[in-house]
């Protein structure tokens, strides 16, 4: 099982951005320090929900101050990005990480996003797919060139390569370190962001791995493995490869490790209503259509039953059980849920030091 911390860089009521940030940047520290896998990074625009706004850049600075943690984006907002420009990215630093890098896009959603940056509701709606599949031919080939609805270019030459090998292997202090997909030559590993059987079944049909998101229970989860799985297969890929990728889907949820279960709901209860009430009121759509949002106090009662939230053996319990129930073991939970940065540090540390031995 490979456990890893998911970090928004939540900005909670009455915090200010830069607070946030600090806490993002200590969470991600704390969580190598401590032992996990992984720490994934998410991306938002012009809401404190998250203040981090380019998953790649501070991806980028975690890389540079850690030696052995895996960091992925959950996710990179693909409709709001160039592929090419985000294929480079990839590249860089899946290079100069000796393989650390990991990255997770999405299609996001009709947020005023697709406004700002350009790409519009068809970006959202329709353009996933040919997005998707030029940045995979630009992590994959060494020349690519492009003729499709949106984007149209001459070939070019692919630099860096992201199987090169060579010199870069150098800038891992502490010799082969790897992330959870290999190192440089393996070329760096990519997840999809799957909330719909339609996302499901285009990352099946490119053999790409799933992040599943927080809201979904195991029962979901479960049956969206499943159809990527039959669709993987359908589209003519080999069992052992298909198990293979299946192997790296992550389920991402949220942890509060406490002295029982109603002090780690109690501090959750506490504080994340507000920040979801405050984070996620501030979206607004591309298009003026109507924007169903959770209720807070619900949302957070409902994660607190669903994922691993109590004392260490329950936290262990829950993990092992969505690892059995959807054949998922790779996590990026949210540590981040009491807002309190020192809190947060606590948490990370009492996930890795009590919860992980009882997984063996």
């Amino acid at each position: 099982m490979r456990v890893g911390a998911f970090v928004l860089g939540a900005q909670f009521p009455g915090q200010g951005q830069g607070e946030a940030l600090e806490r993002a940047v200590s969470t991600a520290q704390a969580a190598e320090e401590a032992g996990l896998a992984d720490v994934w990074l998410a991306e938002h625009h012009f809401v404190s929900y998250g203040v981090c706004p380019s998953a790649v850049t501070l991806a980028a600075l975690l890389l540079g101050r850690t030696r052995h943690i895996g960091v992925g984006t959950a996710v990179s907002v693909l409709p709001n990005a160039h592929p090419v420009a985000l294929g480079e990215q990839t590249a860089l630093l899946h290079l100069l990480s000796q393989g650390r890098f990991t990255l997770g896009v999405g299609r996001g959603g009709p947020w005023v996003d697709l406004e700002v940056f350009g790409g519009g509701l068809k970006a959202f709606e329709e353009g996933f797919p040919e997005a998707l599949d030029l940045l995979l031919r630009w992590l994959r080939e060494p020349r690519v060139g492009a003729d499709g609805e949106r984007y149209r270019f001459r070939e070019v030459q692919v630099v860096p390569r992201p199987d090169a090998a060579g010199p870069s292997a150098g800038f891992a202090a502490d010799g082969p370190a790897r992330g959870a997909d290999g190192g440089p030559g393996a070329g760096p590993g990519v997840v999809v962001a799957c909330t719909s059987p339609g996302t499901v079944r285009l990352a099946a049909e490119r053999l790409l791995p799933m992040l599943l998101g927080m809201h979904c229970g195991d029962e979901d989860k479960a049956d969206m493995t499943r159809l990527w799985r039959r669709t993987a297969l359908e589209a003519g890929h080999p069992p052992e490869v298909v198990e293979a990728a299946a192997g790296r889907h992550v389920s991402a949820g949220v942890v509060q490790v406490g002295d029982s279960f109603e002090e780690a709901r109690r501090l959750l209860t506490k504080t994340m209503p507000g920040w979801l009430r405050e984070g996620l009121g501030q979206h607004v759509t591309v298009d003026g259509r109507p924007r169903p949002m959770r209720d807070p106090n619900g949302y957070t009662e409902l994660l607190c039953e669903l994922h691993p939230v109590g004392t260490p053996r329950l936290c262990a319990e829950r993990l092992a059980a969505t690892a059995e129930r959807t054949g998922i073991e790779r996590f990026a939970l949210l540590v981040e849920g009491t807002g309190d940065r020192d809190a947060t540090l606590r948490n990370v540390h009492r996930l890795a030091g009590e919860v992980l031995p009882l997984l063996g």
